[in-house]
């Protein structure tokens, strides 16, 4: 997508071919730093400490990661203890799972002696079915949008509620959630996006917003918990979310806060997609409940980070010296809340049945 004029994915080879580089998401909207990944470990600091972020790009940066980490060393048991490292990052995105097990199984199938080769050939594989898969999503979700703007009679404009971050930023290229507001823009459909800031790390605030002013689109930032209002008073005609895992059920897990959007929707009457490539689903778990939620710092809801007048870029606390809180990182939506699931290959309802319609592989 377009940065100050300039095209950026979100992770990119460096110019020698094997360094790569990313935008360090912790740092925007005030600051776009580009950090360079040389080892192993950087590759896992950057999906730990989320300068990445996003199920699709943590995939995305653990294909690289197994990459950096065979330069020390690329036998059968250097790839065990690579993939272990990387999949130890975060619990809940099951793109990160499912990147390293396609990494190592490509990875086994050839000799030591070609296995870096055949790693950066596998991961820019990845990246470039991610850009592919996405816009995909955009294609199919762009229909919904268009089917707004019809009911509304070519009037006024399409408001969009999304939370979090689900946009290019997100992955590789396009994004999830927000892809199918990229292709209805590009299509000249008037929109409106409402941004929740998406606490405590506000991906909302910092990324959506960023994201959506870079690209020209009409948008508003809200508190988390303004949505339920803008939904009853009719001023939301669809939510698009995008999630980090999704059961072959049809449950999605997403960013602390969804499950709650879910509910508004459900009660005001407002369509509740989710936009997901078919890597996010988790064909092993059919109750969503059984996805491990992870519990991040503290000192994440405790402290927040902003920008002085004076341009400083400092962290302030919020709360009591000695009060303490608790951080679930996700929620889980159950499948019975939404109205359907954007997928790269179509359109259907969140079920085990509408899943396995798309995807007929998988199916038992």
């Amino acid at each position: 997508m377009k940065v100050r004029e300039n095209s950026y994915r979100s992770i990119w080879l460096a110019g020698d071919g094997r360094q790569v580089e990313i935008i360090d998401q912790t740092r925007l909207p005030h600051e776009f730093v580009i950090v360079s990944l040389v080892t192993l470990d950087d590759a896992a600091h950057a999906i730990r400490e989320m300068l990445v972020r996003g199920a699709p790009l943590i995939g995305a940066t653990a294909a690289y990661g197994m990459c950096l980490g065979l330069v020390q060393g690329a036998s059968d048991a250097d790839i065990d203890r690579i993939a272990e490292t990387l999949v130890a990052c975060r619990p809940t995105a099951v793109n990160l799972r499912w990147a390293v097990q396609r990494m190592s199984e490509a990875l086994l199938s050839v000799q030591e002696d070609d296995r870096i080769k055949t790693a950066y050939a596998e991961a820019g594989k990845i990246c470039e079915e991610d850009v592919a898969v996405n816009e995909a999503i955009g294609v199919h979700g762009l229909k919904l949008i268009q089917d707004a703007w019809d009911r509304k009679g070519g009037q006024g404009e399409v408001r969009i509620l999304t939370h979090c971050n689900a946009g290019w930023l997100a992955t590789v290229d396009w994004g999830t959630a927000l892809a199918p507001v990229y292709k209805a823009h590009e299509a000249g459909i008037p929109l409106h996006v409402w941004v929740d800031e998406t606490r405590p790390r506000s991906q909302g605030a910092a990324l959506t917003a960023w994201e959506l002013d870079a690209q020209g689109i009409s948008h508003s930032l809200i508190v988390d918990n303004a949505g339920g209002h803008l939904m009853q008073r009719g001023q939301v005609d669809l939510c698009i979310v995008g999630t980090d895992r999704t059961t072959a059920s049809g449950d999605v897990c997403n960013k602390i806060g969804t499950y709650l959007k879910a509910l508004a929707a459900r009660d005001n009457k407002v369509p509740f997609y989710v936009a997901l490539p078919g890597s996010t689903i988790d064909w092993t778990l059919d109750d969503g409940f059984a996805i491990p939620i992870e519990e991040r710092s503290q000192d994440e809801v405790l402290w927040v980070s902003g920008k002085t007048g004076d341009g400083r870029i400092e962290e302030v606390r919020i709360a009591p010296e000695t009060t303490p809180a608790a951080n679930p990182a996700f929620d889980v939506t159950p499948s019975s809340l939404v109205t359907g699931l954007i997928t790269e290959r179509g359109l259907c309802p969140a079920s085990r049945q509408g899943l396995e319609g798309l995807f007929p592989e998988r199916g038992q």
